[in-house]
């Protein structure tokens, strides 16, 4: 994902969401910048120990998969949906064996998918899959809430990284 920019001050409220939320996306790939794998998939949180950069990746892409592609638009599944023996609650981050840069490629891919998905689509519109038992949330909800999910977990990225290396901080914005 190249260097993204804050959203105009005066945007639209759909430039404002999708650009707030491509602001986010980014400081993901920043946050993972330099890591080795060791690195990427070492725990230094005791009591959540797949909370690793590689996982928090893996967790990331599959919520824009699940929320853009299956709970959105309905689309079916593709396989892409983690499962395990015994239905492991956080499988989609027992990612030990995945390479930090095949992760995060896979990530910015489901970015531009689930942006290319809601191009056209209303703000208004609901999501169309069965996969929630709940009322269908708005295209507004699901960008407000990944926005959300992505910047508290480019949080949790901001304090691993540190506890790893030392490394904190964003890039300037303008």
């Amino acid at each position: 994902m190249s260097e993204v920019q804050r959203p105009p001050l005066t945007a639209d409220e759909r430039t404002q969401l999708i650009g707030w939320l491509d602001l986010q996306r980014s400081f993901v790939r920043m946050k993972c910048a330099g890591l080795g794998e060791d690195d990427a998939h070492r725990s230094v949180v005791p009591t959540s120990p797949l909370m690793t950069p590689a996982g928090l990746v893996a967790h990331l892409r599959w919520n824009e998969y699940s929320w853009f592609q299956l709970n959105l638009l309905g689309v079916p599944d593709t396989g892409q949906t983690p499962w395990t023996e015994g239905g492991h609650p956080d499988a989609e981050m027992l990612v030990d064996d995945v390479p930090l840069a095949q992760l995060l490629d896979e990530y910015d891919a489901e970015c531009a998918r689930s942006n290319a998905a809601i191009d056209g689509l209303s703000l208004d519109a609901l999501e169309q899959g069965p996969y929630a038992p709940r009322e269908a949330a708005s295209l507004r909800y699901v960008l407000c809430h990944l926005i959300e999910e992505t910047a508290r977990h480019v949080g949790h990225l901001d304090i691993i990284r540190e506890l790893i290396d030392g490394s904190k901080g964003y890039t300037k914005l303008e």
